[in-house]
C-alpha cells in the first residue's frame, strides 16, 4: 500500500541522544512531510513516530512523561497510528520500555501495526540476522528497519469485514474462570455478525516448542504443519490462518501469561514463517486475582504484535482485578466496560 500525503508527527523524547540517532532520523524521513510535536500538541488522529534515545542505565525520564500524560489522558490519541523508535545505549531495558510506552498509547487510542517497535542496542547486535540477510553493515540494516517502520505507520489501514472472524484461544474452566466469564459477556454484546472459532489449550494437549532448527522449522510451516503436531496443527494454525483477530484469554498466572498460552504463542513460529499476521488483529481479555494485570498485557503486546506481527487495535486489551469465582461480573461498571469492549471491537473490526 502506497504512503498517503499524511503529515507525520515525530515525537521526540529527550535531547541526549548517541551520535548515530541524527543520521538514522534524517533517513527514515527524507522525503517525507513531518512535524515535531509534543505529547500534548493534539495528536489525536495523526500519524506519529515516538523517538526515544535511551543511555546505558536504561532511564529516560521524558519517556516516562510521555507515558505519564497518556495514562492521565484518556482518549488523547483516539484515531492516531503510531510506531515506536528506541536507541538504546546498551543491550538492556529497550524492550521493556517500548512495550510500556505501546501498552499506555494503545489505552489512551492509539493503534499500531505489526513489529510497531524498532529498538537499537548499544551495538547493535540485535540487527545481526537482518545485515546478514540484506547484505549491509548493522547501521544499514538499523537505518533500513526505522525508515520501513515509518512507512507502515504512513500507511497503516487495517482491513475491515462485514463478518469478522475471530479465533479465541484461551486454558480455562469456563465453569469457575472470571476470564472466560468475561469473554462470555463481551460476546454476549457483540451485536454485529462475528464467525467465531473457540479453541481449548487444556489438559496436556499442547506441547511446547523446542526450537527446531530453522530449515525444519520452514519446511513444515510450507505445509502449514509443526513437527510437533497436535491441536495447534489441527485447529490452531487453520483458524488463525482464516482469521481476522485472535482474541487471547489471560488470567493473570504469576505475572505472566499462562503455561499453555505461551506455548501456543511460541509454536506459532512455523507458521508465522510462511503466513503474514500483520492484516490480523490481538485482542486481550487480562483478568488478576490481585494485581498485575498490565505485565500481562504487555507481554501479549512484545510477543504477539511486536514479534509476531499482529497488528494491535486502540484498547486492545480489558484488564481487571478479580478473585473468586464470578466475582468479575459483579465489579462495579463492569457492564459498561464489557458493552464498551465489545463495541470497540465491532468498531475496529467491521466495515
Amino acid at each position: 500500500m502506497k504512503e498517503g500525503n499524511t503529515v507525520l508527527h515525530v515525537v521526540i523524547c529527550g535531547e541526549e541522544r548517541s551520535q548515530r540517532l541524527p543520521g538514522v532520523l534524517k533517513s527514515a524521513l527524507e522525503g517525507r512531510e513531518y512535524v515535531l510535536a509534543g505529547a500534548g500538541d493534539g495528536l489525536a488522529g495523526a500519524p506519529i513516530l515516538f523517538v526515544i534515545p535511551l543511555p546505558v542505565h536504561g532511564v529516560n525520564h521524558a519517556a516516562y512523561d510521555l507515558v505519564a500524560y497518556l495514562r492521565t489522558h484518556p482518549g488523547c490519541l483516539k484515531g492516531s497510528v503510531g510506531g515506536v523508535w528506541i536507541d538504546g545505549g546498551g543491550d538492556l531495558y529497550t524492550k521493556a520500555l517500548g512495550r510500556e510506552v505501546v501498552l499506555s498509547a494503545s489505552l489512551a487510542g492509539c493503534a499500531f501495526p505489526g513489529r510497531g517497535l524498532v529498538e537499537g542496542t548499544g551495538e547493535l547486535r540485535n540487527f545481526a540476522v537482518q545485515a546478514k540477510n540484506g547484505g549491509c553493515s548493522l547501521e544499514e540494516a538499523y537505518r533500513r528497519a526505522v525508515r520501513d517502520l515509518v512507512g507502515r505507520v504512513l500507511c497503516f489501514d487495517p482491513p475491515k469485514s462485514r463478518r469478522p472472524r475471530l479465533v479465541v484461544l484461551h486454558a480455562s474452566n469456563h465453569r469457575t474462570s472470571n476470564t472466560a466469564a468475561l469473554w462470555k459477556g463481551v460476546k454476549e454484546r457483540l451485536r454485529g455478525p462475528f464467525d467465531i472459532t473457540e479453541v481449548a489449550l487444556r489438559n496436556g494437549t499442547l506441547v511446547d516448542c523446542s526450537g527446531c532448527p530453522y530449515t525444519m522449522c520452514l519446511h513444515f510451516g510450507e505445509k502449514g504443519e509443526c513437527f510437533y503436531g497436535g491441536v495447534m496443527v489441527r485447529e490452531v494454525y487453520p483458524a488463525i490462518r482464516d482469521a481476522d483477530a485472535v482474541v487471547l484469554l489471560c488470567p493473570n498466572y504469576n505475572d505472566a501469561l499462562s503455561a499453555n498460552l505461551t506455548a501456543c504463542i511460541n509454536r506459532l513460529t512455523a507458521l508465522y514463517r510462511t503466513v503474514s499476521f500483520q492484516d490480523k488483529a490481538v485482542f486481550a481479555l487480562v483478568v488478576s486475582g490481585y494485581s498485575g494485570g498490565d505485565i500481562v498485557a504487555s507481554q501479549v503486546v512484545s510477543a504477539l504484535s511486536m514479534n509476531k506481527g499482529f497488528y494491535l487495535p486502540p484498547g486492545f486489551c480489558l484488564l481487571e482485578t478479580a478473585n473468586d469465582p464470578g466475582t468479575a461480573l459483579r465489579l462495579p461498571g463492569i457492564e459498561e466496560r464489557l458493552a464498551a469492549f465489545a463495541e470497540n471491537m465491532e468498531a475496529q473490526l467491521m466495515g
